[in-house]
């Protein structure tokens, strides 16, 4: 009997969640005024390097993701001036739930809920006003051979976690995954093979019409990568090899 009170009661939360972020989305994605998303550095493993690197971030580290919505927004026929606004927030000392493995339908929905207010409380003394988009970028020291959990990025909660590494050379590629994750808060839905990260044709490749299809020489946000043959693609290095395809752009209301 309590079992099921539980979940009637969570249920009824996830109902009341789903429409208000129903009511956001609208919002967020009518593209008349800019989208106003915030970036929360989080030192993920205490490492010295990585919060020498976080202290000196600036907002201006975030300005090719900016730069990337206005071209696709502007390419998709939109004419606002900046689609989307960067901010940097202070520092999170806070570390995000953490899902677990093997997850079942409903650890996924208890995780939700208890991410939306992990959100809250993590920004509460920084944050008069809450952004439209949240995004905890959890800064990681090390190479890239080093393997990273996965992102996420949340509709319902308009918030996003972006594991990352430390250091200015890999400042562009982290900012083509916070993209990603971005527009994930906005509905659009992942484009690549889960099991191999192989971006899906023709709606996961940035250039569905080349002949020979491939080698690609961009990627479609959503598909991750590009695609330089039917079983092999490489993360692109910035976001000026990235754009955003018909599907993912009528996805987030960028096309009817």
């Amino acid at each position: 009997m309590f079992k099921a009170v539980r979940i009637t009661v969570l249920l009824m939360v996830l109902f009341f969640v789903v429409v208000n972020t129903w009511l956001t989305k609208a919002r967020s994605t009518d593209w008349n005024n800019s989208l106003w998303v915030k970036i929360y550095p989080i030192n993920a493993d205490g490492d010295a390097a990585t919060a020498r690197y976080i202290d000196g971030l600036e907002v201006a580290d975030f300005a090719d993701i900016e730069e990337f919505m206005a071209r696709e927004t502007t390419r998709y026929g939109r004419d606002a001036d900046q689609p989307v606004r960067m901010e940097l927030g202070s520092i999170v000392t806070q570390q995000p739930p953490m899902l677990g493995r093997d997850p079942s339908v409903l650890s996924v929905m208890w995780w939700s809920l208890k991410m939306r207010w992990w959100v809250g409380s993590a920004t509460n003394d920084q944050d008069r006003i809450e952004p439209d988009v949240s995004i905890f970028v959890r800064y990681h020291a090390g190479e890239r051979e080093r393997t990273l959990e996965d992102s996420v990025g949340i509709q319902k909660g308009m918030f996003g976690i972006v594991n990352a590494y430390s250091g200015r050379r890999y400042r562009a590629t982290n900012n083509v995954i916070i993209a990603h994750e971005l527009l994930h808060t906005l509905g659009a839905t992942d484009k690549y093979a889960l099991g191999t990260g192989q971006p899906l044709v023709p709606d996961g490749i940035g250039e569905p019409d080349r002949k020979p299809l491939f080698p690609q020489t961009l990627a479609e946000i959503m598909g991750g990568r590009i695609a330089l043959s039917a079983d092999d693609a490489v993360i692109p290095q910035s976001l000026r090899y990235a754009v955003i395809g018909p599907l993912t752009a009528s996805e987030i209301n960028l096309v009817d």
